[in-house]
């Protein structure tokens, strides 16, 4: 059964929930600095990520090539649709090998007295098949970017 999304496509969405107990600022570092991203992004059969572009502004672009520990490189861009500094990114999102597939991600910040909360919204899948792939490597990746937020050095 697939879960409609919450903009009403009836297409499949997934939303996905983590506490950080680090500064707000932080995570938006995390999203919006292109040399973070390199550190974090990607589930955890990326071994790297030797590229990430971000021009952080509404009708900027972003992608990020994910080079996986079989050799395969997975390279994914988009379009800042809303970009509110601290709190909220949107932005549409495609794979290189499937443009046509475009969907949409939210990533909310919302502090809080121990940190911050960070929700992302990934809507509009193509089908179920995608979103339950994307809720792997988003799950993945989130586990990643906790380890970079919580180093030392981040």
């Amino acid at each position: 059964m697939e879960k409609p999304s919450p903009g009403g496509t009836g297409r499949p969405a997934l939303t996905l929930r983590r506490h950080y107990r680090v500064s707000p600022d932080k995570v938006w570092r995390a999203w919006t600095d292109p040399q973070a991203l390199k550190l974090w992004f990607g589930p955890g059969e990326i071994v790297s990520v030797p590229i990430a572009e971000v021009d952080l502004r509404v009708g900027g672009r972003f992608r990020v090539a994910m080079l996986a520990g079989d050799g395969e490189t997975h390279d994914v861009s988009g379009t800042y649709l809303e970009v509110v500094p601290g709190r909220k990114l949107v932005f549409s999102w495609a794979w290189h090998s499937t443009p046509e597939r475009e969907s949409r991600v939210t990533v909310r910040i919302e502090p809080d007295a121990d940190g911050c909360e960070l929700v992302l919204i990934h809507e509009q899948f193509f089908d179920q098949s995608a979103r339950d792939a994307h809720e792997h490597g988003w799950s993945g990746a989130l586990v990643k970017l906790q380890g970079w937020l919580e180093a030392p050095a981040a």
